[in-house]
């Protein structure tokens, strides 16, 4: 990944490592925790020496969830649409990121280390994504019931093709599927009690909870409650009333993609949370709302009927949910001396 305006006064030469200042470590992770995570846990965690040049990101596995996310794979897609931010914002200031997923086999804490250098050869491309950083909000409301353009969807293809991953719009029949698969998950739900008990866990009700929230899906994020429609938005009052809250009318179908991988290990999820977040803000800077429903694939039977046959996908790692409607409100955010450590050298 490639990213600098040029060289500065002061700056080192392109292809050396650039030591850090507290400055900018601290705007790479404000960047980076702007990412989505299942229920907005913000299961993450970064570590760097002072003087270096290195983010180590970690997962901070005191935020799991083992009822929606027993194996991991969820932290996994967040903390790699956190990387992904970070890899923007690098490249936005001018700087070269290399990478390296799961670096030691003994730790599983450490998800990927990134080593910062300067370049004269930015990845603009990278760099354009990072005024959208802040826009980029999941959007649980009404979208319209038209299609995205065949433009949009091809770049938003190649977007996903750039992260080693695949990006398929479902056809008509397919979104059927999958939609009486999210129905199939709502109804297990109901007569899940810790599983309900878990998301209500992250959920924040009430002026009390909601304006000292730093995690977790606040309910002005939750959008208006479904009186008609049939997209998949999880509704995340459960059986708690809202005051206030209005309803609505969804759309009657909705634009739905599949992000998948080839294989499915640590290291893919990894990547499909880049690809993931990649996408997302791709759409944002083309006029899309977005959301994102994991509902149908938190349970292993269903996300194996998530899969398209026809592209030869092999396993779903997200299903999106695009279209043109209201953007979505900003949920909170661990501050960054919450989620950064930073240790003296030696």
């Amino acid at each position: 990944m490639n990213g600098n305006h040029g060289s500065e006064p002061g700056r080192t030469h392109p292809g050396l490592a650039r030591p850090l200042d507290t400055t900018t470590v601290t705007a790479l992770v404000a960047a980076a925790t702007a990412a989505p995570s299942l229920h907005n846990a913000q299961p993450w965690r970064f570590r760097h020496v002072a003087g270096g040049s290195t983010l180590e990101l970690r997962a901070d596995l005191e935020r799991t969830m083992p009822r929606f996310d027993p194996d991991l794979r969820g932290l996994h897609l967040g903390c790699g649409a956190a990387l992904f931010n970070l890899r923007v914002a690098a490249a936005d200031g001018g700087l070269d990121a290399d990478v390296r997923l799961l670096p030691d086999p003994t730790d599983r804490q450490l998800l990927a280390t990134v080593r910062l250098t300067d370049t004269d050869r930015p990845d603009r491309e990278l760099a354009r994504l990072s005024k959208v950083i802040s826009r980029r909000h999941t959007s649980r409301h009404p979208f319209e019931d038209r299609p995205v353009p065949d433009a949009v969807q091809e770049a938003l293809r190649h977007a996903a093709e750039q992260e080693g991953t695949q990006l398929v719009f479902p056809d008509r029949w397919h979104v059927e599927s999958l939609l009486d698969d999210v129905r199939d998950a709502e109804g297990r739900d109901d007569f899940d009690a810790a599983y309900m008990a878990e998301m209500r866990a992250w959920t924040r009700v009430g002026p009390q909870e909601t304006d000292a929230a730093v995690d977790g899906v606040p309910d002005y994020a939750f959008g208006p409650s479904k009186r008609r429609g049939r997209a998949p938005v999880r509704d995340f009052a459960g059986r708690r009333p809202v005051p206030g809250r209005p309803a609505a009318v969804f759309e009657t179908v909705p634009n739905l993609a599949l992000l998948g991988t080839t294989h499915d290990h640590p290291a893919d999820w990894l990547r499909a949370g880049e690809a993931m977040e990649r996408i997302l803000l791709l759409a944002t800077l083309r006029g899309l709302a977005t959301s994102l429903t994991s509902h149908s694939l938190e349970r292993q039977d269903l996300r194996e009927l998530a899969r398209d046959p026809v592209s030869g996908m092999g396993f779903v790692q997200m299903v999106l949910r695009l279209g043109y409607g209201p953007a979505g409100v900003a949920s909170p955010r661990r501050p960054v001396d919450h989620v950064l450590e930073i240790v003296p050298a030696g």
